[in-house]
């Protein structure tokens, strides 16, 4: 099992950040392992919502299955892995102050055999966890730099 933990301050209020992190489909704008995601729920927002992400980490290739379960506008988004990784995870922001935002993603993932269980866990966490504190960087580029902030 991996328990990965990132996070980052950005310099906008949570409402702000919300308003991307609240649009499922432009995952893929910030997050660079996110290659494509389909709906597969009639919702696109909220509590229930199905989708799948086709998720390229390295020479690793797969299609993410998740549903949302749960969902607090401009505080928190839960997630489910349902696919070939199975678990769950978070997006949480927090104001700090000044309008600023803490933006923290953890997630508890279970790999397959094929990805290595529990040692591929082990092993693939601290990657995963660079990858996904790039991805919160180029979030916070995209949020910081809009023109409407």
């Amino acid at each position: 099992m991996a328990r990965i933990r990132v996070s980052i301050i950005i310099d906008r209020p949570p409402d702000v950040v919300w308003r991307y992190v609240e649009d499922i489909a432009a995952h893929v704008d910030w997050m660079a392992d996110a290659e494509t995601i389909r709906f597969t729920s009639a919702s696109t927002s909220g509590v229930g919502t199905t989708f799948d992400c086709d998720t390229k980490i390295g020479p690793f290739r797969l299609t993410d299955r998740m549903e949302i379960t749960e969902w607090v506008p401009n505080a928190s988004m839960g997630v489910s892995h349902v696919g070939t990784v199975t678990g769950h995870g978070r997006f949480l922001l927090r104001e700090v102050g000044n309008g600023r935002t803490e933006f923290v993603w953890e997630e508890t993932l279970d790999f397959p055999r094929w990805m290595g269980g529990a040692i591929g866990a082990r092993a693939g966490s601290p990657v995963m966890a660079r990858l996904w504190l790039r991805n919160l960087e180029r979030l916070k580029h995209h949020v910081e730099n809009q023109t409407n902030a």
